[in-house]
C-alpha cells in the first residue's frame, strides 16, 4: 500500500490550496457573521444565499476544480477516492469550502447515487443540473418516530398503485432542505415488507414541489440552524410520483445505500481531519504567543503533552482513512466495510477532542464566532450521530471481526 499523494493529486492540492488562500479565507469570517445576521432564525422561507458564494463556484468552476469527488474524467476529474482524500480534507478547514467547489454533503452522495444507479432519464433531469450547481438536493433517510440507528426500522412507506408510487411517512434530519435551490429529494421507505430485512426497502426521486410533502420545520443543532442548508422535518401525505423515478428496482435501497456512504464516510473523515488540523494551528498559535503566570501556556499545565497527543491522534486517524480509501479503490465497499466504519467512530471523536483542547486554550474565545471552534465543537458531535452512531459502527466492526473467528 502506498498512500503518498500522487502528482495529479499533489497539483490538484496545491490549486485548492491556493483558491482557498486567495479567495475563501479572506471572506470566511464575513460570510459566517452575515449569514448569522440574515438566516439565523428557524424562517427558512426567507434564508438567503451570501453574495459572494456563487461568483465564488463560477471561479472554482473555470480553475477546473469542481466536482472533484467524482471518478468520471468528463463530468468530474477522474479523482480516485483516495487521491480526492487529501482534497477534502484541505475543504474541511473552511465549513463552507466544500459547497465552493460543488463537493457538499449529501449532493456528493446524491450525485454518486445517480451517477452509478440512476438510468438515463434520471441523470438528465436531476444528475446534470446538480453537476452544473443549478439545483441542491436532500436525502431522506432519518425518522423521528423509529430508532433511526437501525436503518432496517424505517416506517415511511413506498407503495406501488398502477404507474405510480405513493409515498407516506416522516422523515427528519433531512441536511439540505432549508436551502432556496433545494429542489429534489432521494426517498428511502419500505416498500416490501415480504422481503428479509435488508431488501424490504427502495429508494425513489420525489421534487420537492410534490402535491403532499410538506417541510414542518428546520431543527436547530447546539442553537444553530445551519442556515442556507438547514437540517429540516418534512412529512409526506400520500405523495405521488411517476415509477419511473424509482432507482433501480424495489427492495433495492439497502444495496443502494451501501455504494452511497462508502465513499461518502471517507469524504466526511477527510473534512473532519481539516477540522482537526485547523484546531491545531489556532491551538499552537495560542499556546506560544499567550502568556499567564509568567509562562505561555504552552509550558503551563501539560499543555504540551495535549499538543502532542492531538499531533498523534490527527496522524493516525489520517492514515486509517487513507487505508480506508485505498480499500475501497482497489477492493471495493463490500471489502472495506471494517474499515469504513472504524473511521466513522474513530475520526469524529478524535476532532471532538482536538477541538475541545483548542477551546480550551483559547478560553472565553474559543466559544465565541470569532474562531471556528465553537463552530467545529457542533460538528464534531454531531458527526459522532450522522451516518450512523459511534455504537452502531462499533457492532459492525465486532461482527465482522468474529466472523474471522467463526
Amino acid at each position: 500500500m502506498d498512500f503518498s499523494h500522487s502528482p495529479k493529486t499533489l497539483d490538484y492540492l496545491t490549486r485548492v490550496k491556493d483558491f482557498m488562500t486567495q479567495h475563501i479565507e479572506p471572506i470566511e469570517d464575513a460570510v459566517y457573521h452575515d449569514n448569522h445576521i440574515a438566516n439565523g432564525h428557524g424562517n427558512w422561507q426567507t434564508w438567503t444565499i451570501h453574495p459572494a458564494i456563487e461568483p465564488l463556484k463560477q471561479k472554482a468552476r473555470e480553475a477546473g476544480l469542481w466536482n472533484l469527488f467524482l471518478p468520471d474524467a468528463e463530468l468530474g476529474q477522474g479523482l480516485t477516492t483516495l487521491e480526492y482524500a487529501p482534497l477534502a480534507e484541505q475543504m474541511g478547514r473552511c465549513l463552507f469550502a466544500s459547497e465552493i467547489f460543488n463537493c457538499n454533503a449529501p449532493d456528493t452522495g446524491n450525485m454518486e447515487v445517480l451517477y452509478h444507479f440512476g438510468n438515463e432519464q434520471q441523470k438528465r433531469t436531476w444528475l446534470t443540473p446538480l453537476l452544473s450547481g443549478e439545483i441542491r438536493s436532500v436525502f431522506g433517510m432519518t425518522e423521528p418516530d423509529v430508532a433511526s440507528s437501525d436503518a432496517t426500522n424505517m416506517a415511511a412507506t413506498i407503495e406501488l398503485q398502477g404507474d405510480e408510487l405513493v409515498l407516506n411517512g416522516k422523515k427528519w434530519w433531512t441536511t439540505g432542505l432549508g436551502h432556496p435551490n433545494a429542489k429534489v429529494a432521494i426517498f428511502m421507505g419500505l416498500s416490501n415488507p415480504e422481503n428479509d430485512k435488508h431488501h424490504q426497502h427502495s429508494m425513489v426521486i420525489v421534487p420537492l414541489d410534490s402535491k403532499g410533502i410538506t417541510i414542518k420545520r428546520m431543527l436547530d443543532a447546539y442553537g444553530d440552524y445551519d442556515a442556507p442548508f438547514g437540517h429540516g422535518e418534512m412529512h409526506f401525505d400520500n405523495v405521488r410520483v411517476s415509477k419511473d423515478n424509482l432507482l433501480v428496482g424495489m427492495g433495492a435501497g439497502f444495496s443502494i445505500a451501501q455504494g452511497r456512504l462508502g465513499p461518502g464516510r471517507i469524504h466526511h473523515c477527510m473534512r473532519a481531519i481539516g477540522m482537526a488540523e485547523k484546531a491545531l494551528e489556532l491551538a499552537m498559535t495560542r499556546a506560544t504567543s499567550r502568556v499567564a503566570f509568567g509562562k505561555p501556556l504552552i509550558k503551563l499545565g501539560g499543555n504540551a503533552e495535549r499538543i502532542a497527543d492531538a499531533r498523534m491522534a490527527i496522524d493516525q486517524a489520517r492514515l486509517m482513512t487513507l487505508h480506508a480509501a485505498w480499500k475501497i479503490d482497489n477492493l471495493g465497499v463490500k471489502n472495506a466495510m471494517t474499515e469504513i466504519s472504524a473511521i466513522k467512530v474513530v475520526v469524529p471523536n478524535m476532532l471532538q477532542s482536538v477541538v475541545d483542547m483548542a477551546i480550551q486554550l483559547h478560553g472565553g474565545a474559543g466559544m465565541c464566532s470569532d474562531f471556528p471552534l465553537a463552530r467545529f465543537a457542533a460538528g464534531a458531535r454531531a458527526l459522532r450521530l450522522a451516518d450512523g452512531p459511534d455504537e452502531v459502527h462499533k457492532g459492525m466492526v465486532s461482527r465482522l471481526e468474529l466472523k474471522k473467528y467463526a
